[in-house]
């Protein structure tokens, strides 16, 4: 079954930049091309660390014009804290530390760390960055897993390698910003100028232009001096600036379909032609984000009761993290067949989409998606209040993991959908599971973004389910593996490479190619692997069912933009 349904319906901006200054913005920003590729790099920290210090100022505008477009109200506040101006400003300072590092010995650090694994494949050490990285992510870790062949030498050397060029030239490039999560567009711009040393164009997605204005306010050191400018607008607006001569390469964050239209052209002859003679219609570099039929795949054996309910509320938290409109939010729960405590878990489950309140499906299209692909199935339960702007949660179960005809299986549902489906024989034999889940989810689900495995460290001991472990992180074809938690944590460390797997063409695309974020400036990444505790407390932040992430938030953006010892203990009495 083909990808079929888009992710959004169309969204219409409510102040259209015209096509003139359109022109006029790229013709600006193409000017300075060769003086920003060519501006000394601690000047390009110190533009970033200035651009850091006015996220902070704008950071209360930027957390009530989010929180009133999405519906949000006391407690909830705290989530456009997080995935709002906190992970931007992480993403800024550990931008800024890498380029003064560039700028010292001209290269950052490689990582935390390198470990070489058995098989030879390099493994670069992300998370923690450092000793307050180590209280504030607890028990995380995170890695980079380089592809096959690339030794520490081979990863040095083709370390930033942008920043390796004598005399360059530079380029101009086009984001076309995601409508969902506001630290998507600067986050994907910094990448841009500060990883691939482009002057850059945004242009806001209609659904959050809201946040336009803010970012042109963060982002004034380098809206004033020309390398940026931020344009407003549709479909018609992106068509015009993808298509202009004076763009040399464009990023997206949005759906597939957005994307085959740009590279290959409208469905139809021309395109299969195109497709056929491996001539694309975009004759420009793009790279993308493109969403992701999320698995969460838990391994059998027996939890407790305390590392159930944790999970299930780990579970529902993917769910409900930003009314389910997140690219990495939990689509598909993956459970073993002969699995005992299968039914208690998803009962859990089912418990904790209770507890959660309904939120505002405020992305377009959200109601239509829905209501075509929960039509047909027999087992679906609903919870929590629907009304004209918000959606009931909705949980399917027991998908027959063999029909390749599924639509949960090959449509992102961009809204408040989780399924379930079992796979393997009837014995819930570990590793057994590990191997039939992991080609499952690669072979059955569409996308490569990511996918999560749930195991307790006391079976990953054993050394035969650990191996099948190892085995299963190796082989997902997805840009992000999470132990024990939500992948979304990969994208909050700003630091680690976030994208598709590697494994995309551009003929087929799946989530994507290329990465973002990635303040290392690494080359040659396979994935990224980020592993947590199989219960955490206190409880993490971002929890459904936190009471008090509108309080913690405000603290992590003001710790993280500005390191001190002294900030630390009042961000853990607010998350005690």
């Amino acid at each position: 079954m083909s990808h079929a349904l888009e992710m959004s319906a169309a969204a219409a901006s409510a102040a259209p930049t015209p096509e003139k200054v359109l022109d006029e913005a790229v013709a600006a920003v193409k000017a300075k091309t060769r003086e920003w590729a060519r501006l000394p790099v601690r000047d390009k920290a110190a533009l970033l660390r200035a651009c850091l210090a006015r996220l902070v100022d704008a950071a209360p505008a930027w957390v009530a014009e989010g929180s009133a477009a999405k519906g949000l109200s006391g407690p909830l506040v705290g989530e456009e804290w997080m995935a709002g101006p906190w992970v931007t400003a992480r993403m800024m300072r550990l931008l800024a530390d890498s380029l003064d590092a560039v700028a010292a010995q001209g290269k950052p650090p490689l990582g935390t760390g390198t470990r070489l694994r058995a098989d030879g494949r390099l493994e670069v050490m992300q998370i923690p960055i450092s000793t307050i990285d180590k209280i504030t992510f607890a028990g995380f870790t995170g890695h980079a897993l380089m592809q096959p062949g690339i030794d520490e030498a081979a990863a040095r050397r083709q370390q930033a390698p942008f920043y390796a060029q004598q005399g360059p030239e530079g380029a101009v490039a086009l984001v076309l910003g995601a409508g969902n999560v506001s630290s998507i567009p600067p986050m994907d711009v910094m990448t841009k100028m500060f990883v691939d040393g482009e002057v850059c164009v945004l242009k806001m997605n209609p659904v959050n232009e809201w946040v336009g204005p803010i970012l042109e306010r963060v982002f004034t050191p380098l809206v004033e001096r020309g390398y940026l400018r931020v344009v407003y607008g549709g479909g018609d607006a992106g068509k015009h600036l993808v298509e202009h001569a004076g763009i040399d390469d464009v990023h997206i964050t949005g759906s597939d379909r957005t994307h085959d239209l740009i590279v290959w052209g409208p469905p139809g002859p021309e395109r299969d032609r195109r497709m056929a003679e491996d001539r694309p219609l975009l004759a420009k570099p793009i790279t993308s984000e493109l969403g992701n039929v999320s698995p969460v795949a838990i391994v059998p054996t027996e939890y407790s009761a305390e590392e159930l309910w944790f999970q299930a509320r780990n579970v529902v938290t993917m769910v409900f993290n930003n009314g389910s409109f997140n690219c990495n939010a939990a689509k598909v729960l993956v459970t073993a067949k002969g699995w005992r405590q299968r039914d208690q878990f998803l009962d859990l489950v089912a418990r904790g989409l209770g507890e959660a309140p309904t939120r505002k499906a405020y992305y377009p299209g959200a109601q239509g998606r829905y209501e075509t692909l929960l039509a047909g199935h027999p087992n679906v339960s609903k919870f929590g209040q629907a009304g004209p702007d918000r959606l009931a949660w909705a949980f399917v179960r027991d998908l027959d993991s063999a029909n390749r005809d599924e639509k949960l299986f090959q449509v992102e549902p961009f809204c408040g959908i989780l399924s379930e489906t079992t796979v393997g024989a009837g014995a819930a034999d570990p590793v057994e599971f590990l191997a039939t889940a992991t080609a499952f989810m690669n072979d059955r689900l569409w996308g490569t973004l990511n996918a999560a495995l749930v195991i307790p460290p006391r079976l990953e001991a054993d050394p035969t389910v650990g191996k099948a472990l190892d085995r299963a992180i190796l082989d997902l074809r997805y840009g992000t593996v999470a132990i024990n938690h939500w992948p979304g944590v990969c994208y909050g460390t700003g630091a680690m490479a976030w994208g598709g797997h590697p494994s995309a063409t551009l003929k087929d695309i799946q989530s994507g190619l290329g990465w973002v974020h990635n303040t290392f400036m690494l080359e040659g990444i396979e994935k990224s692997v980020v592993r947590g505790p199989l219960v955490v407390k206190p409880k993490p932040p971002w929890f459904y069912d936190h009471p008090r992430p509108h309080v913690i938030g405000p603290k992590m953006l003001s710790l993280d933009s500005d390191p001190r010892w002294w900030k630390v203990p009042g961000l853990i009495l607010s998350a005690l």
